[in-house]
């Protein structure tokens, strides 16, 4: 199988637990067979290659989210990188585009869907017989899955097929229904649209082409910005003739909320915290002081250096309406992880940021330089190798290291994780102020 799956998301539906680059599907929440925990990613790809262990999987995503799908996923999984948000079509073009280059030929299938339900392995099995329709040689242009409901939900579109057979002809779509229109549609057989689908990437690059004027994956990389927004609904679905569903009626859920995602969940708290005598009650909590929960009934409490959220479950839906854009205070990079400790704007017009670092073991930030900040570090825990203007030096706890706008510097953590207090000082403390440099560590 080919398969693309879409990661994006700005996070702001289970904060505070995630944010624009700590998205929900990168949350380990779930525990396997052997005690450790997965992420809704790493959950979805194991999946992928235990039904298929040739799959050919593309995620589809935004830079920021590289380094947590590196960390989690390694290295034999594609990216295609969306240079700035333009929905869903410019995303799967750009992506179909990025596996043409790869080499997969026009004629082979592509089955695209989201990176983060909650499936069992029948979904995937589903998957392989998406890809089998899209391939065959009388196929619809277009093979979806649709799922059959569980509940009069208002969230999803609806896909009216034609017959009851297993796999039918589309005969039409519904958007997303009040309660009382969805319980007709389903009487009249309606299948729930989870964004699933597959075609041959001839037909989407043609598409493409006729749209954007080139199917070609570095032209539509490098005028990704200009490229018309647009869903993959709107561009393709609602003007195609030829579709086929398949009807998948296993466990499906889509956990976009909290009162979804705490269904999932294995243990009612995690972290430093108490619960006791709490109904239907779900706390998390990231932050070194302990967080007692007593006598609550139906909420979800969570608690991360982004904020701290109290929420009756029904109400946690509405949270995205109220969470206001901020700097992530906790963020997980393929070299480690940081977490924001203090930000100032001083009288002086100066800023600070303070962040304790970690680096992993064997790991490092790369070489860089920074042309507005002053970085002040001082190592608190472990040995590493520290790089300033091509000068290699060994540091260790209690070492500090001051490195002004313009030096040349690179941190590796050495035999143990290395920690690190991290002082930014200057006008300008953006994540953008960095320019990459290459070193050999070797």
């Amino acid at each position: 199988m080919n398969i693309i799956l879409l990661s994006g998301g700005s996070g702001k539906r289970l904060w505070p637990l995630s944010n624009d680059v700590r998205s929900k599907q990168f949350l380990k929440i779930f525990t396997k067979e052997d005690g450790t925990r997965e992420s809704m990613a790493q959950r979805m790809y194991r999946m992928i290659n235990e039904v298929d262990e040739n799959a050919t999987v593309t995620i589809a995503t935004s830079e920021n989210q590289i380094p947590q799908i590196q960390a989690q996923l390694g290295d034999d999984v594609g990216i295609s990188v969306e240079p700035c948000r333009r929905d869903t079509f410019p995303a799967i073009a750009l992506a179909v585009a990025y596996l043409k280059k790869q080499g997969i030929g026009t004629q082979e299938p592509v089955v695209v869907c989201p990176v983060d339900p909650y499936v069992e392995k029948d979904y995937f099995e589903c998957l392989k017989r998406l890809s089998e329709a899209a391939k065959a040689k009388n196929a619809a242009n277009l093979t979806l899955m649709g799922i059959e409901p569980t509940y009069p939900s208002e969230k999803f579109g609806y896909i009216m097929p034609k017959t009851t057979d297993a796999m039918a002809q589309v005969d039409s779509f519904k958007e997303k229904p009040d309660e009382q229109m969805a319980k007709k549609y389903i009487r009249q057989g309606a299948l729930w649209n989870g964004g699933v689908f597959a075609f041959k990437m001839g037909y989407l690059l043609n598409i493409a082409e006729a749209m954007f004027g080139s199917s070609d994956y570095q032209t539509l990389y490098d005028q990704y910005a200009q490229l018309t927004k647009i869903s993959f609904d709107y561009a393709v679905v609602e003007k195609e003739k030829s579709i086929n569903v398949i009807r998948f009626n296993g466990s499906w859920k889509d956990l976009g909320t909290w009162n979804t995602l705490t269904e999932a969940m294995d243990e009612e708290s995690s972290g430093n915290a108490t619960v006791e005598g709490c109904i239907n009650t779900h706390v998390i909590n990231e932050l070194e002081i302990p967080l007692i929960a007593l006598g609550v009934k139906d909420c979800v409490i969570a608690a991360t250096p982004d904020g701290i959220l109290v929420s009756d479950k029904e109400s946690s839906p509405q949270l995205k309406d109220y969470v206001a854009p901020a700097r992530p205070m906790y963020e997980r990079r393929g070299w480690g992880e940081y977490k924001v400790l203090d930000y100032k704007i001083h009288q002086d017009g100066q800023n600070s940021l303070t962040k304790e670092l970690i680096i992993s073991d064997g790991q490092h930030i790369s070489y860089q330089r920074h042309k507005h900040r002053t970085e002040v570090w001082t190592f608190t825990e472990g040995n590493g190798e520290l790089i300033l203007d091509g000068v290699v030096k060994s540091i260790s706890r209690g070492d500090v290291a001051v490195i002004t706008p313009g030096m040349k510097h690179a941190i590796k953590a050495v035999n143990g994780d290395l920690h690190i207090i991290e002082v930014q000082i200057g006008n300008e403390l953006t994540e953008d102020d960095i320019e990459r440099l290459d070193w050999d560590w070797k």
